[in-house]
Order: C-alpha cells, then structure tokens, then sequence
C-alpha cells in the first residue's frame, strides 16, 4: 500500500491559518486552507504525528473517493467501489458519520445507513459474514460529506475529535474546546513567550483548560499522549513499530519538557472549578505544576512578584452562559481596571462570545472571530500599556479582524484632506460586516467618492496588510500642483489611517491606455507578496505592473468558477496569471488548461498554482496566441471542458500574435470556438471590461446566453456597476 497521502484536517472555523503553519512544522507537503480546515498531503508517519502532536487540529480525514451523488442508489453503489477489506477484517467493527443533503437524501441518519448497508453487503457477499457497528470506538470511522451533489468519503484517522485530549474527564458549567484554547494561546504568541521563560496567568481559569493547554505547549508534551484510542489504531494497515516510536519519542520529549519550570497560574472564585482544575492538571501530568489559587478577579497579580511581563488570557462569562445585565458590565470593567493596575506591560488575550465587545477601558491591537463550536466568539487582543492604544491598525481578513477607527491628527491634514480621511473611515465601518461575513481579504476600499481625491485605494491583507493606491489621471483643466498637492495628502493619510508603515503603501498613476502603451512595464522590481483571496493564496505584484496580478472586481467570478468546477474539467482562456485557474483547482476540478500568450504570466500562474499545492500534472499550462489555438482545438474536436473562462482583453497588439485583438470585433468568434470546447452540459462564463461593449446577440442566436453581470458586481465596486459585463452561456 502507498505510504503517500492526501489529508483533510479539521478546525474551528477562524484557526485554518494557524492549523496551516502547524501542519508544515509537523512536516507536511501542500498545505492548503480550506472551509474550518486544511488539505495537505504527507507520509503515513505524517499522519500517525498529526494525531500525537497537533494542538489545533480537531479530526483527520482520509479521502478515499469522490462520486456524484443524486440518488440513495447512487450513495449505495458509489460506496461499493471502495475495497473495505483493505481497511478492517470482515469481523470488524465500524462506525459512519454522514453530513449533507440533496433532495433525494434529507435525513443524515438515512445516509449514514445506506453507507453502512453498502459496506456490511460487500464484506458478506465476499466473505459471508460482516462487520458489526460499533457507535464508541470502532476499529473503521467513515466520513462522508455530500455537498452540491458530491459525496466525499473519507476514512476517519482520529476516530474521534483529537480535541478530546483525555485529561478533561470533569469539565465547568462552560467548557472551552482544548483544539480552541491551544489556538487562541498561538494568536496570542505564546509559545515565544514560554520560551524565554514569561509567566502567564488566567484569572477566571474554570475548569483549567487555558493554564493546562499552556503547560503542555511550553513544555512540549504531545496533546495526544493522554489518549488511548485513535481511528486508525483499529485498521489492518497500522504500522506497529512505526507509532510506538513516535509514542515512546514523544514520552521522552514530555519527560525532558517537565523541567523547564515556566511559571502558569490559574485563579478563579469558585472552589468547585478549581477543584475540577486541579484533577484536570493532575490527569495531564501536571499535578503541582499550574499554580491555582482561589482569587476574585480584583485580587489578581502576576503569579510572581517581579517577574518579566507575560501573558493573561482569560475567558470571562458570556451574556448566553454564565452572566446577565448589570453584573457582566460590573465584571468586564474590574478586569480592566486590574489589567490596566497590575500588568503593565503584560500582554492580553480575551474571549467573548459572539460579536460582543464589552468595554474593559483598552483598546485591542487586533480582533479576530472564531467559533467555539457552533458558538461565535470574538477574540481581543492588547498589550498593556506596551504602545499607544489610541493608533491601532485595523487589521482585516485572513482573520477576519474588525476594524478600528482611527483619530489622524488634524495637524497634519487640510480640510480637504480631513474629508478624504473621514471617508476612508466610513467605507472601512460600511464594508467591515461584509468583509467580515465573507472574509473578504482583498478589496477596493475607495474609489474616487470624493471628485477632488480621485484615486482608487485598494487593500490586501496576507501577513501583512498592503495598501495599492491609483491616482486617476487629472483632467487637463486641473492645476497639476493642485493634484500633486492632493495626492500627497492621500499618500500621507493613508497609513495613518489604516496603521501601516509607509513601505506598505504602493502608488502609481493610472492613465487611459492606447496602443502598445496597454501591457508596458511600469518597473523590473519582481517582488512578489502573499495575498489571501477565500481559501486561495495568491502572488501579488504592486511595483512591476499597472495591475497587481489579481482582478479585484472579478472575485464573485472566482467564486463562482470554484462552485461550478466540482468533478468537472477547466479550461481558462487568457489566464493571465491563473488565479480562476486556482479557485477551480480548488473547488474540485479534476483537471485544468490555462493558456495564455506571455510566459511571465504562465510563469505566475504556475507558482499560483503551486502556492495552493496544485502541482500536478493534471494543472497544465499552455503558451499560445488564445485566438489560434481555440480555432485549432476546435477543428481538432477531441478536446472538451465542463466549465470555461473566456476574460480577453479589450484589445491586444502584441507582437508574438499575428494582427490585432479587439474584443468587440472578435467576440462572436471567440465564444463560437469556445462553446465547441464545451460538454453538453458545460458552462462558458465570457467577461469584459470594455465599458462600451454590446454582446451581438443576433450572431450568437445558436447558443443560450443569461446576463449575470449584476450578480458579479462585488459591494467594494458597486459605485462602478459598470467595472465589467459578464454573461453565462452553454450550449444549445
């Protein structure tokens, strides 16, 4: 059997990021985010360490196979064409966890039983006897997730949450997920801080989770060494040998790790949790370790008297669990005041349920939203007099951060200029639950909304938060030192708005283009940035070119590119640098062609696509003139694609293409090859920016056209509806 695999790892939806860096310390090879988890793909010692040693992780998945689904026939036959017998003998138990719908299978518990009938009627027709289903502990968990008509089916390596640790047998009235708190404890920067031996203190402590989950990561103990049970200890592949030297290195690490004496404190009101706490600690090898003491929150103080400054990270009552009304605020106001008394210098982490932001007298350095299960939460961030609270930067997506206001000293803008500030700040509160809900990391925060500041100001965040500034050309009737004053002013208050350094902000002017002007390099820097879009990653340049390698206003097109790929084969036309091609890698797509004539963009496409770990040979990447090769591919008719992008520009004169491109001119031709590219049930989606287009729909009379122009108009550019036209079209 192959001892490479594809993994799917489960986490609390906000934490996918930190899972990602976790699985490449672990060792792992594409790794990619994706929806409350991370695909990557490694050995099956990869695996087997995943269990032991992630923190963050909540379960690991297998995939063993997709198929489309409508049917309860179609589940039934689709799991048949898996060799079970590969995975547990045939007097075996097993268990099956279905999630999904479709209009034929409502019910999960349905689905889970036809899975399971499909499995024990394999095993009985080959060997005449069967598995028995064991709900605790089977020696097989299957996984299976139908989602848009595709069922996934995946073989469950935990067995059950790694979440569950082992040592939380007695839990408080409102437990916190230990995959969660660990989580929280690397946003908080922690695991720096316990290796230059800071303190660290949970003043409303409960149960003991925070305190525990910070012994076991300063000491380096494996989080899966207090389990005895995982799925994959049950299957007929297990290596033996492989994972009792993994468990015995792990022991040996934990020993080692005891020693380090870093100081961890747990203080609560109620002698109950603390007693609960302790067994907790004691169960974790912790006993006489964590220091929990009986402590109101009036009462708490770093654990040591002059210690270095450290970390509190508490988890206060939320208005749904524990608290109501007047004593919550009464409670959220002494914490900060203690804060504000006693950890100066310290930093902070705080937990709130949902999107409450009670008022503690500090102002976050950054704010991120999460889920404690199905429970949201708002995660806050500050450092205790370290820095002056009042210029916070707004942080944005990956993480889902809400933005703070910033007050831009008056001294250093005009009136105008204050305008231009005010309204920055506006559309960053207008556009912050959008963002927010769709986690947005790329957008165009504004676009000439004030006729004196004509620029276009766009955001994006990766690890860092990027700022790339258009000046619109001035017309020929504006002073020019008028509009140079004016940039200036824009260039000035952007940072300070937005609390970036200046080496953040790009700026370049942007001018109507003619002729051979259109694909001119503006510079030869070639530095490139990691820029986060959905679940994609993306490379931007923000010095070399007019546009950044990311089209900003066609991300509802993206979005819609990965849905509609699921199963199906992609074909992008004029791919540019390949970021549609990403999104339906990564939606699914069995295979993908990008063609385009530049090989710069060839070249970036291909380390698009090897950014999100689609590396194989499947993704294929084709330099030629797009108009040439559609017509011969067409001619050829062995070739056909399920979904094709079809974005040419308004114009071209390249001279590696012969003539000339016009988009109006050729657009009947191009979308007649395109649609003999597609299968019966494919779907062309055909885009342009030319303002002034009109799509000849006489001449296209032989194909089905819907205009979905609107539906592609994303909030950030709603103020330009005009920013592009695009239409659905498939075949007759």
């Amino acid at each position: 059997m192959t001892d490479f695999f594809s993994y799917f790892v489960t986490a609390p939806r906000g934490v996918e990021q930190l899972l990602a860096a976790e699985l490449r310390s672990l060792g792992a090879d594409a790794v990619r985010e994706g929806h409350a988890g991370v695909h990557c793909s490694g050995s099956r010692e990869l695996g087997y360490r995943i269990c032991l040693w992630s923190r963050i992780a909540g379960r690991l998945l297998l995939p063993l196979t997709a198929f489309p689904v409508e049917t309860p026939d179609e589940l039934y036959h689709g799991i048949l064409t898996v060799p079970w017998d590969e995975q547990i003998l045939p007097e075996g138990t097993l268990a099956v966890d279905f999630a999904g719908s479709s209009p034929f299978i409502t019910d999960s518990r349905f689905g889970a039983l036809r899975v399971k009938d499909a499995i024990v009627d394999q095993f009985r027709d080959r060997y005449g006897v069967r598995p028995s289903v064991a709900r605790e502990r089977p020696e097989l968990r299957v996984a299976v997730r139908l989602h848009k008509g595709v069922a996934t089916v995946s073989i469950d390596l935990s067995g059950e949450s790694l979440h569950r640790r082992g040592y939380r047998q007695e839990q408080g009235e409102a437990p916190l997920k230990e995959n969660l708190a660990a989580a929280i404890l690397h946003r908080a920067g922690w695991p720096e801080l316990a290796r230059t031996g800071a303190p660290l203190l949970d003043p409303m402590c409960g149960s003991g989770t925070f305190p525990i989950e910070a012994a076991l990561i300063a000491m380096e103990c494996a989080p899966g060494l207090f389990r005895d049970y995982f799925g994959f200890l049950g299957l007929r592949h297990l290596d033996t040998p492989l994972w009792e030297r993994l468990w015995e290195e792990a022991q040996q690490k934990r020993e080692a790790g005891l020693n380090r004496g870093v100081v961890i404190a747990g203080y609560d009101r109620d002698e109950t949790a603390l007693k609960i706490a302790r067994a907790n600690a004691e169960r974790a090898g912790l006993a006489g370790i964590i220091r929990f003491q009986r402590r109101e929150i009036g009462e708490a103080r770093p654990p040591v008297d002059d210690s270095p400054p450290g970390l509190v990270v508490v988890n206060p009552p939320y208005g749904e669990r524990l608290g109501r009304g007047e004593e919550l605020v009464t409670l959220y106001a002494r914490l900060g005041t203690q804060l504000k008394q006693e950890f100066r210098g310290w930093s902070a982490a705080l937990l709130t349920g949902g999107d409450e932001r009670r008022p503690i007298g500090l102002k976050p350095r950054k704010v991120t939203h999460l889920f404690n299960g199905a429970l949201p939460c708002t995660l806050s961030l500050f450092d205790i007099g370290a820095v002056d609270t009042s210029r916070t930067r707004p942080d944005v997506a990956p993480e889902s951060e809400e933005r703070q206001e910033e007050n831009v000293p008056s001294t250093l803008l005009s009136p105008g200029a204050q305008s231009f500030a005010n309204r920055l700040r506006k559309n960053l509160r207008n556009l912050e639950p959008w963002t927010r809900r769709e986690q947005v990391s790329c957008y165009r925060l504004y676009d000439a909304d004030l006729p004196e500041y004509n620029v276009a100001v766009d955001l994006y965040a990766g690890e860092r938060l990027f700022v790339n500034l258009q000046e619109y050309e001035a017309p020929k009737n504006v002073d020019s030192d008028s509009a140079d004053r004016r940039f200036r002013e824009v260039v000035a208050a952007i940072p300070e708005i937005l609390g970036i350094p200046q080496e953040q902000l790009f700026s370049k002017v942007r001018k109507r283009q003619r002729g051979t002007d259109q694909y001119n390099r503006l510079a030869v820097a070639g530095q490139f940035y990691e820029v986060k879009e959905g679940p994609c990653r993306f490379l931007a340049n923000f010095t070399d070119h007019l546009d950044t390698g990311l089209f900003l206003d066609h991300r509802p097109i993206r979005e819609l590119i990965r849905t509609l790929a699921a199963g199906k084969t992609f074909l992008n036309l004029f791919g540019y640098t390949g970021t549609a091609t990403v999104h339906a890698a990564a939606g699914g797509a069995v295979a993908t062609t990008t063609v385009d004539l530049s090989s710069t963009y060839l070249d970036w496409a291909r380390r698009n696509l090897e950014l999100n770990g689609f590396t194989a040979p499947c993704h294929e990447l084709l330099r030629a003139d797009c108009r040439e090769w559609l017509e011969r591919t067409a001619a050829e008719g062995n070739r056909r694609w399920g979904v094709i992008f079809l974005d040419p520009p308004s114009f071209s004169n390249s001279k590696r293409m012969a003539g000339t491109l016009d988009v109006q001119r050729d657009h009947v031709m191009l979308i007649t090859q395109a649609v003999k590219l597609l299968e019966p049930d494919g779907v062309l989606l055909f885009s342009t920016n030319l303002q002034s287009f009109t799509l000849d729909t006489l001449a296209l009379a032989g194909v089905r056209i819907q205009e979905i122009t609107r539906s592609t108009i994303p909030p950030d550019y709603r103020r330009n509806p005009r920013i592009h036209s695009c239409w659905r079209i498939t075949p007759p």
